[in-house]
Parts: structure tokens; C-alpha cells; sequence
């Protein structure tokens, strides 16, 4: 559990990695799931010391489960895709669309 957090966060980090688990996630990475999740939370709510850019302009992780949760799965979104290629450093990113992006990192 992330260190400063109140009960609430404690409940939601506990939710969350139960719901990593019941998916199949192993639980180290479903411990990763669950702390990023409450991280980028505390942040967008100002809980948090320093925030990065992302964590406080992206969708609140809350509205975009809600948003998908009754048209299927449609996989990550732009943004999620854009930030894994930046970090695999996949060159001509930025030109690429969704489904150039999810060609070039092979989903």
C-alpha cells in the first residue's frame, strides 16, 4: 500500500488487487495494478505531494472503466499506447495513429 494513504485508499487498494487477482493477474502485478491505480487517484484529488502531468490531466481511472464498461473491451486507449511506445522508444510514434501504434508494439 502506498505510504500516506487514509482508509479509503486502503479499501481501494485492496478492491482493486482482489479484481487484478479474480482476472488472473499474478499478485505481484496485480499489487502494481492496484498501487498505480490509487497513486494517480490520490494525485487527481490532491492527496499527493508531487503529481505528474499525466496523472492529473488524464481520465480519472473510475470514468474510464465506467466508459467502457458496456460497449466490450476496446483495449488501451491513444494515450496509453502512445506512453508504451514512448517508453520501448519505438521511433515515428508520434505520427501514428491508434492502430499504427498497436501494429508497432505487436497487439
Amino acid at each position: 500500500m502506498p505510504r500516506g494513504s487514509n482508509a479509503k485508499r486502503e479499501r481501494q487498494y485492496e478492491h482493486i488487487k482482489e479484481s487484478a487477482l479474480d482476472r488472473g493477474e499474478n499478485e505481484k502485478r496485480a499489487e502494481e495494478i492496484a498501487a498505480r491505480t490509487v497513486n494517480k487517484e490520490r494525485a487527481r484529488s490532491g492527496e499527493a505531494k508531487t503529481a505528474s502531468r499525466s496523472s492529473t490531466q488524464d481520465m480519472s481511472s473510475s470514468r474510464r472503466g465506467g466508459k467502457r464498461s458496456h460497449s466490450g473491451s476496446e483495449g488501451p486507449t491513444y494515450d496509453q499506447l502512445y506512453a508504451e511506445a514512448q517508453r520501448r522508444n519505438i521511433h515515428g510514434r508520434s505520427s501514428m495513429d491508434k492502430a499504427g501504434l498497436k501494429r508497432a508494439l505487436g497487439e
